[in-house]
């Protein structure tokens, strides 16, 4: 798997990330950014991690690629991404996050940011080509160990005050909400917030080994967990993140995960937006709520953002963003009571995750009970590990090639209606369910979306998706 950029950030295994790469990339974005003017000779940038085995390394040597380049690194810590991006904005200061976010703890990642927000897909190219000029230099390729003074304590508390002026004071009294640790950077923080608002708090399953949790597509083993601490303890939900702590995971009072596009409506509602990105994966009952404008986009925070700069250009007031993983995106400042919630274009997790049990504690329902009151169509998703690039590849050529090819492909499926071809390939059947393949932007995977108007349907129509990639060979 070589070192490239995907939907979020530059991604590789461990061994290709650590070393000569990441001083590379890291002098290449110090390029970059003094070349745009985003920063100044000895300027700061902010730089942060997740709890990855690999990560301290990595963070080592961007600090010393950084210092070398004439900019200045800030040591903030493990802290979460949105806590990270949100400081930098504050202090003027771009950054780095070192973390592969849900991936496996044999990979690894970097996002980089401009001061208070990610970095667009036009910065990500220019940022190879300064790489590619660079990768012959001995310079930026050096491997040293940096270090820089240390504004975790700054960052977390900054992150913390936005996060306790969301919602009334005792908003979330007499709620038992378990807050599933494992090895996410937000675990600390996420039990100071829930308990500030008045809920009684369960820390739980606390790991110092990673677990990489995908939001989007939650494991059984932790949807098992969930649901016996929602048993055994009475819980009227569970929430957790992802490892950097963009990506939210809420679970309801039978330890059931919410879906993150359902997070972002709710989240859409609570903050009276008007205008929404979101890519083709979410939910297609959006549209059909009403209140608001959906612009559909291309999978990724860059592709979201994008949009939402649009609509902001365009004269839209109220805008956000969100993905079918939960992480939600300001684009606009927003009023909350006597308080103003200021605009952060990245991934957070704790705001929908603040929106969902606010708004069903407010209206005196079970998270099940908020979820079944919007009757969208049933959404599920899941990715088949260790889907080889190269095959992921030749199949969606294959299935582009022809219509013969896609409708054998899905005759054991169902008939084909129409079909999107935004990002993947999103297919509507006969009897209007969907089902939608893509290649993972972030890893060897190869995932597989539907809707149906039911569970069991749901079920079903994903396990013949499942299969159908599963059994898919390469002609030889």
């Amino acid at each position: 798997m070589a070192v490239k950029f995907g939907t979020s950030g530059l991604r590789g295994l461990s061994t290709e990330l650590a070393g000569s790469v990441s001083a590379l990339y890291a002098t290449a974005f110090a390029r970059f950014l003094l070349g745009e003017g985003l920063a100044a000779p000895g300027g700061p940038v902010v730089v942060a991690q997740d709890f990855r085995p690999s990560s301290p390394e990595i963070v080592a040597t961007v600090m010393a690629a950084l210092k070398r380049a004439g900019l200045t690194p800030i040591d903030c810590g493990p802290i979460p991404t949105p806590a990270l991006a949100l400081y930098g904005g504050k202090i003027g200061a771009a950054g780095i996050m070192v973390t592969g976010s849900h991936i496996p703890a044999d990979r690894n990642g970097i996002k980089f940011y401009r001061p208070g927000e990610e970095i667009t897909k036009r910065d990500e190219a220019a940022i190879t080509t300064l790489a590619d000029t660079l990768s012959s230099d001995t310079t930026a390729n050096l491997v040293e160990a940096g270090s820089g003074e240390n504004h975790q304590q700054a960052a977390t508390e900054l992150f913390l005050a936005r996060n306790m002026a969301v919602l009334p004071d005792g908003a979330l009294k007499g709620l038992r909400i378990g807050i599933y640790q494992h090895s996410t950077v937000a675990r600390d923080m996420m039990v100071k917030v829930f308990e500030h608002y008045g809920a009684t708090v369960f820390p739980l399953g606390r790991s110092e080994q990673f677990i990489p949790v995908d939001t989007e597509a939650v494991s059984d083993d932790t949807i098992r967990l969930m649901a016996e601490w929602t048993d055994e303890l009475s819980l009227d939900a569970v929430v957790s993140t992802d490892g950097d702590g963009d990506r939210p995971l809420v679970a309801d009072e039978h330890g059931r995960p919410l879906r993150g596009d359902f997070l972002g409506l709710i989240a859409t509602r609570f903050l009276g937006a008007k205008a929404v990105a979101t890519p083709v994966t979410s939910n297609s009952g959006l549209e059909a709520i009403g209140g608001f404008n959906v612009m559909r986009t291309r999978v990724g925070s860059p592709f979201v953002i994008a949009a939402m700069e649009e609509a902001l250009a365009a004269g839209e007031a109220g805008v956000i963003g969100f993905e079918a993983n939960g992480g939600l995106m300001l684009g606009s400042n927003f009023t909350i009571g006597s308080s103003t919630l200021k605009a952060l274009p990245t991934r957070d997790s704790f705001l929908p995750a603040l929106a969902v049990l606010g708004t069903a504690a407010k209206a005196g329902q079970s998270l099940s009970e908020l979820a079944t009151a919007y009757s969208l169509p049933i959404a599920l998703s899941d990715r088949l590990e260790n889907f080889a690039v190269e095959r992921s590849v030749a199949l969606m050529v294959h299935l582009r090639a022809s219509a013969d090819n896609l409708s054998g492909f899905v005759a054991p499926i169902g008939m084909i209606k129409a079909v999107s071809d935004i990002d993947g390939l999103r297919i509507t059947l006969s009897d209007d369910s969907v089902i939608h393949f893509r290649p993972s932007g972030n890893a060897p995977e190869m995932r597989c979306y539907v809707e149906a108007p039911d569970q069991r349907a749901a079920e079903a129509l994903l396990a013949k998706g499942l299969a159908a990639l599963n059994d898919w060979k390469p002609a030889d």
